[in-house]
């Protein structure tokens, strides 16, 4: 709480990001999420190197203990360091108030985990949410409560209006556009004008704007995805050429195969998008259909690199790729045409298991393809991280 403390590796550029930074740093105007180059250079700090392996064990813990109190059917994980929990009908359980079951859920994670954890209290997700995010952090007990009534009394006139949920610097610059500062304005807007600015949106900034949700966990649990994919992406750590990054294409292309193999899905659809050196230019990518339903690393390879070629922009460094197999289904529905040898697609799964089998044994580096060797292939190191950071 008290040190000037970032999460970041350095050793890797000055454009790195910083993955967490403590309430001192905050206090000296020091934004979250920021990049190291901009700290301010008079503030002295500390940057300890991410340990991915290490959060990821410790988020597990600290899900188990939410299960000593709640059922999982009642948790409702977020992200690696929020979940939401339904405790309506654990109250009378235990016997105790909403804010006193939080404080002894918080109490056994510090006495466990050495962990200060903060919790929103709510009579929905989204003030949860809110409680959480904006007030919580500030409270004595890290713990914050919010009804519909205490929120628009707290936080109908709170700014910047980018602390809510799902309200970024977009939707505020367009929000001010049309004279609409605050959620107080929000809720009394024209919902005719909100209808017309954001479309469907608008329903959530209205709902929003007056406290109310009407999304549950058990909702959550019951929703099932249409469609299904599966992809990959990452962030280069230096700008690439044009001819540079076709290296990049190659390898992540292998990497997609590779997974779908694992997970024994297929797709004829596949994405590629590419983000230029710190946003010069927007992303440029599309999709692509081919003949066959497969996890081929031949056929997804050239795919790949034809989307490539179509899409990418020849005039400017190449700093982000993405690419995804889109409405993947099981392997069982795999399709041939008669210009694929399915001979040759079965030999390449078969391959492609033997690896997976050799690096889930001995490591993702322990069997690795000539073009990983190359200087501007990324495949070695990104096997060492977990998530584009050190596990």
């Amino acid at each position: 709480m008290k040190d000037n403390l970032v999460v970041a590796d350095i050793a890797r550029s000055k454009g790195t990001i910083c993955l967490a930074i403590t309430p001192a740093m905050k206090a000296l105007g020091v934004k979250n999420r920021c990049r190291i180059f901009e700290i301010p250079k008079d503030i002295e700090y500390v940057a300890a190197v991410p340990r991915m392996q290490r959060y990821i064990d410790i988020s597990a813990n600290i899900y188990a203990i939410y299960l000593s109190f709640v059922s999982k059917d009642d948790i409702h994980v977020y992200s690696i360091d929020e979940a939401f929990l339904d405790v309506t009908e654990y109250l009378n359980l235990y016997g105790l108030s909403a804010h006193d079951l939080a404080r002894k859920i918080m109490d056994t994670i510090f006495e466990k985990e050495g962990i200060r954890a903060t919790c929103g209290i709510g009579t929905n997700m989204y003030l949860c949410k809110v409680a959480l995010d904006i007030l919580a952090k500030h409270a004595p007990d890290f713990i914050a409560e919010l009804d519909e009534e205490s929120y628009k009394k707290r936080l109908w006139k709170h700014l910047p209006l980018t602390d809510f949920w799902k309200i970024g610097p977009g939707t505020v610059r367009r929000l001010s556009s049309l004279g609409i500062y605050t959620q107080e304005d929000i809720a009394h807007a024209s919902e005719q004008l909100l209808l017309k600015q954001f479309g469907v949106n608008a329903r959530h900034l209205i709902n929003h704007a007056w406290g109310r949700e009407n999304c549950t966990i058990a909702q959550i649990k019951s929703y099932t995805n249409k469609s299904h994919s599966v992809s990959c992406g990452q962030v280069l750590m230096r700008d690439y050429e044009y001819d540079d990054a076709i290296i990049i294409i190659k390898e992540m292309a292998n990497e997609l195969s590779m997974e779908m193999v694992d997970k024994h899905v297929v797709s004829n659809n596949f994405s590629l998008y590419v983000g230029y050196t710190y946003n010069s230019l927007p992303s440029t990518g599309g999709s692509d259909t081919v003949q066959v339903s497969t996890n081929s690393v031949r056929i997804i390879t050239d795919t790949m690199i034809k989307l490539y070629y179509r899409f990418a922009r020849k005039d400017c460094l190449i700093r982000r790729i993405n690419m995804s197999a889109n409405a993947i289904v099981d392997e069982c529905y795999e399709q041939y045409s008669f210009f694929v040898n399915p001979n040759i697609m079965e030999k390449d799964r078969q391959i492609s298991r033997s690896v997976n089998a050799l690096k889930t044994k001995f490591g993702k580096n322990a069997i690795l393809k000539g073009m990983d060797l190359l200087d501007a292939a990324t495949t070695i190191e990104r096997n060492n991280q977990i998530g584009g950071h050190k596990a």
